[in-house]
């Protein structure tokens, strides 16, 4: 098609810039805290990050590289998820520093820590919520020829909450809109901010419209 921009992964975008992670954005920021095995504390923020399920709840993200927040959980079997949002923006990035090992990011970044209540894991506790985890599954990732990649996908099941109480709103429902969490848009150094939501139901499956507009697809597959 002539109004479309067509490529194959192996031959290249020829583009000025990889589309990729502009086309999948925004993208939520997993701050993820740890402790290594001999106590010392480390926090990173990861863009390949999400809510996976809710029943249980896990949460993943994939690390580049097996860096020092996936040996802390793959070694101690747990992590804390941080909320990152626009009022430690400028924090979270100096947590992406690659320190060396054993370096402290939360004092890096002049973060109080505080203690979690089922891991033993410290939180940012500026952070309006935060998810006590434990680990579900550490997985290196493969190519579809079976190569190994440089990616380490992380799998953990929430086990505590924790969230800031002015952010709750009397009807009981965490305010994400006043949280303002921020995420990555693809390029270096774009992020975007929760600044405006919108509001749609899903349709109920008794929608009369669509229940028609399917009943004519199946007469219409159907001839």
């Amino acid at each position: 098609m002539d109004d479309e921009h067509f490529y194959e992964m192996k031959s290249g975008h020829g583009l000025s810039h990889d589309p990729f992670k502009a086309i999948v954005a925004p993208r939520p920021i997993g701050w993820i805290s740890t402790r290594s095995p001999e106590g010392r504390a480390n926090l990173a923020p990861y863009s390949f990050f999400n809510a996976l399920g809710e029943s249980p709840h896990i949460v993943g993200f994939s690390s580049y590289g097996y860096k020092d927040t996936v040996t802390n959980v793959e070694k101690t079997k747990e992590f804390v998820f941080n909320l990152a949002t626009r009022e430690l923006a400028e924090k979270v990035n100096i947590t992406s520093y690659a320190a060396p090992y054993g370096i402290n990011e939360m004092q890096l970044a002049g973060l109080e820590a505080v203690p979690s209540r089922l891991v033993n894991v410290p939180r940012v506790r500026d952070s309006p919520a935060a998810f006590e985890c434990r680990l579900l599954s550490v997985t290196h990732l493969h190519d579809i020829d079976g190569n190994p990649t440089k990616s380490y996908l992380v799998l953990g099941q929430i086990v505590a909450v924790h969230i800031k109480r002015k952010f709750i709103t009397p009807e009981g429902l965490f305010d994400t809109a006043a949280a303002c969490p921020i995420a990555r848009c693809g390029y270096l150094g774009d992020y975007t901010d929760v600044n405006h939501l919108f509001y749609m139901r899903r349709p109920a499956d008794d929608n009369a419209e669509l229940v028609e507009a399917v009943k004519q697809l199946n007469e219409k597959d159907q001839q």
